[in-house]
């Protein structure tokens, strides 16, 4: 019987051939605590007699989600990190570095058939690279630091096969959204989604991050796609190590399959409480907005920084609206400043923040008051996810972000993008 991408990934870390629902312990090629999770895992360790890290040239430690530290817990918390990092010789991206979920994979460690663990829900990104990766609890990821391994469930596969091409003003942001909307935010629990056909393979490496960023919004343990030019090409600014690339047998097993022809998708828009809340951008326009949010490890990327300031060039953010920019890592930062992108921004009104997820998570640089609405790039909107559960979180485009932001309200950006292209 022939394998699905997830069931040879752990397959070969696990010395044996696994289909799914078979227990296995597998080697792991990476793990990642960013400081939401980290100082749990880290007690967690102390508590289960951990001496030394298993391989520290495999693991890392992140600061994002309070970054520049917010309060004086916070910062305990931090100088945690950093002396256990320091201790035990792992790598720790500090404040102003940027996102986890950029910041992994622009550190050229995860590449292709890789199996990865991080303590943070949206691990599942870098599924993108054809990797395997998924979130786990803080105690987890301790026994992951100690034996280097950890034991999986082999999960079934959803297979999203998604034909024709995107309209102009529509992106992966919107495939994703109109996906989850489709099979709602449990349609997909404990399952791997392999996102596959030529909408898929047409995209970007930053589309296809967002792609894979938003399958736990589904219930998705992980999202993954095939390794073609593109994924090598990204990882070959970052790395020259040798990645193997894992594709599906054609006679692999999948649990449901779905084909969607996305040639006339329109821009879509997730309203509050729930991700899989989602209607095409006509549903919602001329909703009033007072925060616009572009950033986040879904959408913070240089592609969608350049897709906003197309939009945002030469005009003014409404006046009622605040808009903050958040680039998803330094790297990203310093190029949008070198091609001028950061600079248009500013100019249109945008406050720029440390590369980092502040916004995103609610612990600072840009929590709402009551009652207001917000429209986001970001990946979840649920109540109070963004420090304020009195508060309203639309998600969305960048390119719908940055027309709204600079209208007032929710806007279809295909009118903004037309005269962009024109």
């Amino acid at each position: 019987m022939g394998q699905t991408i997830i069931e040879k990934i752990l397959s070969s870390h696990c010395g044996r051939t696994a289909h799914a629902g078979e227990i296995v312990v597998a080697r792991l090629d990476f793990i990642m605590g960013q400081d939401g999770t980290s100082p749990l895992a880290i007690r967690a360790f102390q508590e289960m007699d951990g001496q030394a890290v298993f391989d520290p040239d495999r693991a890392a430690l992140v600061i994002d989600h309070s970054a520049p530290s917010p309060n004086e817990g916070v910062s305990a918390l931090h100088k945690l990190m950093r002396e256990f990092a320091r201790e035990k010789g792992l790598h720790l991206f500090d404040i102003g570095e940027g996102v986890c979920h950029q910041l992994v994979p622009e550190s050229g460690r995860v590449g292709p058939g890789s199996l990865v663990i991080g303590a943070d829900s949206h691990t599942c990104t870098y599924g993108a690279l054809n990797a395997f990766s998924t979130g786990v609890g803080s105690t987890d990821l301790a026994a992951g630091l100690i034996s280097g391994q950890m034991w999986f469930k082999v999960p079934e596969t959803f297979k999203f096969v998604c034909r024709g091409t995107l309209p102009p003003g529509v992106y992966a942001k919107d495939l994703i959204l109109f996906l989850i909307g489709d099979v709602t935010a449990d349609g997909v629990t404990y399952m791997s989604a392999e996102y596959t056909g030529g909408a898929v393979t047409a995209l970007s490496m930053e589309g296809r991050f967002t792609m894979a960023n938003m399958a736990i919004e589904m219930g998705a343990k992980a999202g993954l796609m095939e390794a073609d030019d593109k994924t090598f090409a990204w990882l070959g600014q970052f790395t020259r190590r040798q990645f193997t690339p894992v594709s599906a047998d054609p006679d692999a097993r999948y649990a449901k399959i779905k084909e969607y022809d996305v040639s006339s998708l329109a821009p879509q828009v997730a309203r509050p409480h729930r991700v899989d809340n989602v209607c095409p951008v006509d549903g919602v326009a001329g909703t009033p907005v007072q925060q616009a949010v572009l950033g986040t490890c879904t959408n913070g990327r240089l592609e969608d920084l350049r897709i906003a300031a197309g939009i945002l060039a030469g005009r003014r953010v409404h006046r009622d609206v605040r808009l903050i920019v958040a680039p998803a890592s330094r790297r990203i930062f310093l190029q949008a400043m070198r091609e001028g992108i950061i600079q248009t921004l500013v100019e249109s009104g945008a406050a720029v923040v440390t590369p980092g997820c502040g916004p995103c998570v609610g612990t600072h640089n840009g929590v709402p008051s009551d009652g207001e609405n917000v429209i986001s790039t970001a990946n979840r909107n649920f109540k109070g996810r963004m420090g304020n559960s009195n508060a309203f979180i639309y998600l969305a485009s960048p390119a719908t972000v940055a027309a709204s932001a600079l209208t007032g309200q929710i806007t279809d950006p295909r009118e903004f993008v037309k005269q962009v292209t024109a």
